[in-house]
């Protein structure tokens, strides 16, 4: 969720039209495709009524108080900061949580009353909600559950050392993206090093490699995963401590971190071992349109992670989207729909506008995330402590939210874990693509020249559209100029 000083700058800067407000992704200062929507009245009436009504309970110390008695507090408020101080309390409090069910809508928590099979990353469960069902519904319900709880989990956490220069020492308001796309990650490396069929186990010592894991994202520059680090590997792509982000620059970010902890280490020391390739159509990544995959680049960020010793490697995919302005266009909810089938599938980095969730399985409509909204103590994990407590990276609590509702600028993980996964990858998506009626979220190309194709095909369709629209409405080229560059 977007922290209260961003908010405040957004409300500074001059009122856009909703013409201006073209689809691309927000990173730093810049709002993403459906930033606009936080200058409507009502969102931004709810949500100041919703914080200012936590400040009152924080500030009041009786309902009974006297007017007189209150504009005193009022006065020494303001010379006390007390702004400042009414933030914390909010943030060290569990008000944190209800001031973002007023950005996300309230949290559904629990099962949907559907009967239908969930795709939790990659897995199918069949499901039901009678108890005298059948024993294989019964327990898939069971299985999705332990499956759930399984995954990593990270939250806002405070108490942390100093992120670089600055005396931010809690991400709580502004680290949601960067805490989605730490579960995604971890979810790769976890499949990676501990395959899909791994659970969390009740009873300790735990598995080494799943504490490494975690040790990997703890919140000092000690960690290679931790916000720290990602935030000083992003600086390119607008990533400052006290800054929300979007999924894109958050991407781009992944990619360059994980590149420069190659170049400080050896083959077997990589703490990500997989070459990471963000699929992108445009070089900025923020114009909106289907990204083209491109077979030939795949096969080179793996000979380059490789260092030109292999040909194949493990490849993380990230592909970050813009599927509309204000919501996403119902044409490609089934094809979101279809990835979470997919065995390669790592979820999606979205959520409602400024507060990003991590997405992990779909049921027809519904998508169930995990939720980096709660504020906890840091933890610092030892890599050898198997006793540790871990139960802070995890969580029961089922939530889900409506697919069409999600903010339309997102990003899709996939890890393909050798040359044969990747090809049944390939397969998947190009079928997903052929089927998509004209809404692929993206398409795949063997080569840099079957790309130049692609791009030369979509220009002259666009071009084809612009002159049927000329033909149509009889204007001549420079009445349409302006609005052409604004499309």
């Amino acid at each position: 969720m977007k922290g209260f000083h961003e908010r405040n700058d957004y409300l500074k800067r001059p009122s856009k039209t909703s013409i201006d407000s073209s689809p691309t992704s927000g990173t730093g200062s810049e709002p993403g495709p459906s930033d606009s929507k936080f200058s409507k009245t009502s969102l931004w009436s709810n949500f100041f009524a919703s914080a200012f009504s936590v400040f009152d309970t924080i500030s009041e110390s009786s309902t009974s108080s006297s007017s007189t008695l209150a504009c005193e507090k009022k006065a020494s408020f303001s010379k006390t900061n007390g702004w400042t101080a009414a933030v914390k309390r909010v943030v060290s409090s569990g008000s944190m949580r209800r001031i973002h069910e007023r950005v996300m809508g309230p949290s559904k928590i629990g099962m949907s009353s559907s009967t239908s099979d969930i795709w939790l990353l990659g897995l199918s469960y069949k499901i039901s909600q009678e108890s005298s069902a059948d024993v294989d519904a019964t327990n898939g319900l069971v299985a999705f559950k332990h499956d759930f709880s399984s995954r990593i989990l990270m939250t806002y956490r405070k108490g942390f050392d100093a992120i670089g220069d600055t005396k931010i020492t809690s991400d709580a308001g502004w680290g949601c993206m960067l805490r989605s796309s730490q579960m995604l990650i971890a979810q790769a490396l976890l499949f990676h090093r501990l395959g899909r069929s791994w659970r969390k186990p009740s009873q300790k010592p735990f598995d080494q490699a799943y504490i490494e894991i975690l040790h990997q994202f703890g919140d000092s520059e000690a960690s290679a995963f931790s916000i720290h680090n990602l935030i000083k590997a992003g600086k390119t792509y607008g990533l400052a401590a006290g800054s929300w982000v979007g999924p894109y620059a958050v991407c781009r970010s992944w990619e360059s971190l994980v590149r420069s902890k190659r170049e400080e280490n050896d083959l077997e020391r990589l703490v990500l071992p997989m070459a990471v390739y963000v699929v992108s159509g445009d070089e900025d990544g923020e114009r909106g349109g289907a990204p083209v995959f491109c077979v030939e680049d795949a096969s080179r960020h793996c000979f380059e992670f490789s260092r030109h010793q292999d040909d194949w490697t493990p490849i993380l995919l990230l592909v970050p989207l813009v599927l509309g302005l204000d919501k996403v266009n119902p044409r490609y909810i089934p094809s979101l729909q279809a990835t979470f089938t997919f065995p390669q599938c790592l979820g999606i980095l979205g959520g409602k506008p400024g507060a990003s969730t991590y997405i992990v399985g779909i049921q027809e409509e519904t998508a169930f995330y995990l939720d980096p909204h709660d504020v906890q103590p840091v933890v610092n994990l030892s890599p050898d402590n198997l006793e540790a407590d871990t139960s802070s990276y995890h969580c029961d609590t089922i939530r889900h939210i409506p697919l069409d509702s999600i903010d339309p600028s997102l990003a899709i993980g996939f890890l393909c874990r050798d040359k044969d996964d990747f090809d049944d990858f390939c397969s998947r998506a190009s079928k997903l693509a052929e089927e998509s009626n004209g809404a692929p979220l993206f398409t795949v190309a063997q080569s840099r020249g079957s790309l130049k194709r692609i791009h030369q095909g979509n220009t002259m369709a666009d071009a084809g559209e612009v002159e049927a629209d000329k033909s149509i409405d009889g204007e001549d080229e420079n009445s349409n100029e302006d609005d052409w560059q604004i499309l």
